[in-house]
């Protein structure tokens, strides 16, 4: 409740309002039947006709007041609901930006995208509902009763039989469907992985002719989902029927009942009437009553699914700030270890060493040694299991996260890009840059010719992911991205994997004079592009199996002897 109260800020009038106007159209609707049985039993009865005409426009206009409530309820329902789901999916869309690396790779990003737009909007309908027909089912349902008994409370002991039959059905559809409705929502989750991935790696999908065998997949995540609804509609389906005929038998017994009376004057036909409008109000009562608790349970599932990611408090949070140490290292690591998963096998260990300001350091090592994860743990993508990570002789963890992450300049391994233009991309985080500033980092980055050819330039238009451009020209737009905000530490992750060996080395020489004053990380699995590094650490399965630079290591570390002769580069070569 408190998820749902808090983002209804601004919006208590229409939410007051609302069900007041709705509880009105109820009363008008309750007033319609003793009117009807008026004009029968007095107007049509007396054969005047004046009175058939007055009365006939008495429920003219319970019907119009009836309508315009209905409408005046509906206008502040829609409009309490609409503000509620947009601050709904802000506030969780906030706080899912807010959530640690690992916390997002937990939740998943099939699950996400599920709960922002599925479980919110099934939210919302539940609001909606709510103030629409959360005071009407009550009043009506029970007014109905109260209303029989006013009309002759012999018959009205109908309503009151009858009644507990249709509540019984209803309890025992709603106990065989309410819990499926869960697993619905995670079978829409599954939905969503299969379609990211598959959508995503379309390329790949096609390249071994995986067409047939993904679509099968799908088929069946979409069948099991579509069993589940169909089951969920069978036992749903016996709903109207059921009660149907509970209400038709309580109809007969009225009439049976109201004709015994009638014979014996102690009722008219007109209430008669009257009495089976009030059953059939007491249906329809029921039956909406019903279809609200379906709505709602849904909305509750969702509920509680997007509610588990606002209580997911960040596992990174902001630090208290701290002063840093003139003449520090730019980077330092003390003894570090990390695990992705508490008591889980680390993925460094022991590591410590040292980068002093503008030095360019190299990371080589196996598939799987580390490298990736000890550049994200400089940006505090995740913090270290044990030891400490310092920037400028701070540690991380005391550091504002948008502090420390303003001084690092990320390339990824993977090139992400965005939808919009070239000039929109490369000024993600230095949007005050110029055209100037913007050509120069293209320059270095070794992307400067591409874009000039691209149709508009730096305004040319870059479709969703990058697809329209080569895998060399989105990885040197990441590169340039980076270089446009001018970081103190630049961490390139493998970034050039994607660049034939002649861009590579113009690349290097570009960044070795442009980035003199910068810290620079580079990761690679090509010894060729960090063998000229001031430093070059070497990760052999989580652990610092050498430190030093190109030539030393060939002698001293087996590991990055053995990465060199596999690359043909086992001699000491002479610098060019």
């Amino acid at each position: 409740m408190k998820l749902i109260a808090q983002n209804f800020k601004g919006h208590y009038r229409e939410i007051i309002l609302g069900p007041l106007f709705k509880l009105l159209e109820a009363i008008l609707e309750l007033l319609v039947p003793l009117v009807m049985a008026n004009i029968i039993d007095v107007g049509i009865r007396n054969g005047d006709a004046a009175y058939v005409v007055k009365n006939g426009v008495i429920m003219l206009v319970l019907a119009v007041l009836g309508a315009a409530s209905a409408m005046v309820c509906q206008y502040f329902a829609a409009v309490a609901a609409g503000h509620f789901g947009r601050r709904l999916r802000k506030q969780v869309y906030h706080h899912v930006l807010s959530l640690s690396q690992a916390q997002l790779e937990e939740f998943g990003a099939g699950g996400l995208i599920t709960r922002l737009t599925n479980d919110t909007n099934q939210i919302q309908n539940g609001v909606n509902m709510a103030i629409r027909l959360g005071s009407r089912i009550p009043f009506l349902a029970v007014g109905s009763i109260v209303m029989s008994f006013i009309i002759n409370w012999k018959i009205g002991l109908v309503f009151l039989l009858s009644t507990p039959f249709i509540v019984l059905v209803l309890y025992l559809i709603m106990k065989r469907t309410v819990p499926r409705y869960s697993e619905i929502q995670q079978n829409q989750d599954i939905l969503s992985r299969l379609s990211g991935e598959n959508l995503e790696g379309t390329r790949v999908i096609r390249a071994f002719s995986r067409q047939q065998q993904e679509q099968e997949d799908f088929e069946k995540a979409g069948d099991a989902m579509s069993n589940i609804t169909v089951r969920v509609g069978k036992i749903s389906a016996a709903l109207n029927p059921i009660t149907t005929l509970i209400v038709n038998l309580a109809i007969v017994a009225i009439v049976w009942l109201g004709a015994r009376l009638a014979f014996n004057a102690a009722s008219q036909p007109g209430q008669i009437i009257a009495l089976v409008n009030y059953m059939n109000q007491t249906l329809l009562a029921l039956i909406m009553a019903a279809n609200l608790t379906v709505l709602f349970t849904r909305a509750l599932a969702s509920t509680k699914r997007v509610a588990q990611v606002l209580q997911t408090q960040p596992s990174i949070v902001n630090g208290p700030g701290a002063t840093e140490v003139t003449g520090a290292p730019a980077i330092a690591f003390n003894q570090v270890s990390f695990a992705y998963h508490q008591g889980g096998e680390a993925v460094l260990e022991d590591i410590s060493f040292t980068v002093a300001q503008g030095q360019t350091v190299g990371i080589i090592g196996g598939t799987g040694s580390g490298k990736t994860t000890l550049a994200a743990l400089i940006a505090r993508n995740y913090d270290v299991t044990s030891g400490e990570v310092l920037v400028n002789g701070v540690s991380v963890k005391q550091y504002a996260l948008h502090v420390l992450r303003a001084k690092i300049g990320m390339v990824p391994q993977k090139a992400a890009l965005f939808s919009g233009s070239v000039r929109r991309n490369l000024t993600l985080g230095a949007p005050t840059a110029t055209d100037e500033e913007i050509w120069q980092a293209l320059q270095t980055a070794q992307g400067a010719d591409f874009v000039k050819n691209l149709p508009g330039g730096l305004d040319a238009i870059i479709e969703e992911g990058g697809k329209n451009l080569s895998g060399g020209q989105k990885q040197r737009l990441t590169i340039a991205r980076a270089l446009v905000r001018r970081p103190q530490i630049l961490i390139l992750d493998d970034s050039s994997s994607a660049l034939d060996y002649a861009t590579d080395a113009a690349l290097r020489r570009a960044l070795k004079e442009d980035t003199q004053t910068m810290t620079t990380i580079m990761i690679s699995q090509r010894a060729a592009s960090i063998k000229n590094a001031d430093l070059i650490l070497v990760l052999d399965d989580g652990k610092l199996a050498g430190m030093g630079k190109h030539r030393q290591l060939l002698q001293t570390s087996s590991v990055y002897h053995e990465i060199c002769a596999s690359q043909g580069m086992a001699e000491p070569e002479v610098t060019p």
